[in-house]
């Protein structure tokens, strides 16, 4: 069994911020640095995966120095190369570049190369509250504690939040939520363990020196099935997704995959 990670077992069901603080030796979890799949991707899809802004150059350096000094292999990264960009290869993980500019903490660079529905077109240069504008009522619950939170974190502290949905595909690149959801029909109820993945993104966030901040996003995935034969996370996963509410389970699209969950979960019983 995996499963590495279990928000949905964790904290309540619905949207939380649900910053710890991790260790430093805990900041990247490694496991490959797909750096082959990220450059393919840059090939093919430019202004989706990829972007920064004018003045993040201190920025992305210090980024790349952090990274290196984190690899096991002492691997460098490529000068000729951004610097976000070439540390982004080196890792498994996307970074995001937040820096304080006129409108607040605003994304200036970022390699984005396992999204779940969003690209770099859509969100280089937008400050906190356009970033999450698709979030239900973000600006009136959680902008200002988000805000706060960017101004305040101590240097010497590294955190790290979790979030989960289920998603028919084990694609790591999915910009848009359409083609797949298309799919969702073809699937029978008895092949919802094996055609559906608990989705998790494992997010940290770092000062940095040059007085931005490093926001990372790592992706993980695990079949429905991986739950058979574990009473207790399968009763956790069925309370998470049925007291899941109304605001979540919209932005997550959650009502989608309702009649395969119930069952799973029946079946499962």
């Amino acid at each position: 069994m995996t499963l590495r990670h279990r928000p949905w077992a964790e904290q309540p069901p619905g949207f939380n911020i649900g910053l710890r603080p991790i260790e430093p030796a805990h900041w990247l979890e490694g496991g490959g640095a797909d750096a082959e799949r990220k450059a393919r991707l840059r090939l093919k899809h430019p202004d989706l995966v990829w972007g920064e802004a004018e003045g993040s150059r201190a920025g992305q350096e210090e980024v790349l120095r952090l990274v290196e000094a984190k690899t096991k292999t002492g691997q460098r990264g490529d000068p000729a190369l951004e610097p976000l960009w070439a540390a982004s290869l080196l890792v498994a993980d996307d970074l995001c570049l937040m820096e304080r500019r006129e409108a607040g903490w605003t994304l200036t660079a970022v390699s984005l190369c396992s999204p779940t529905f969003f690209t770099v077109a859509e969100s280089l240069g937008k400050p906190l509250r356009g970033l999450h504008e698709p979030v239900p009522n973000f600006e009136e619950r959680f902008l200002w504690r988000v805000e706060r939170m960017f101004d305040n974190l101590p240097a010497d502290r590294i955190v790290e939040r979790r979030n989960w949905t289920v998603l028919n595909s084990d694609e790591l690149f999915l910009p848009s939520s359409g083609p797949i959801r298309a799919l969702i029909p073809e699937i029978r109820p008895s092949r919802a363990q094996d055609e559906l993945y608990v989705r998790v993104e494992r997010q940290t966030l770092r000062v940095l020196e040059t007085g931005g901040i490093l926001f990372t996003i790592r992706i993980w995935m695990d079949k429905l099935a991986e739950l058979r034969g574990h009473p207790e996370l399968m009763t956790a996963f069925a309370k998470a997704w049925r007291e899941a509410p109304p605001d979540f389970r919209s932005y997550k699209g959650l009502a989608h995959y309702d009649h395969l969950i119930e069952a799973f979960l029946g079946d499962a019983g």
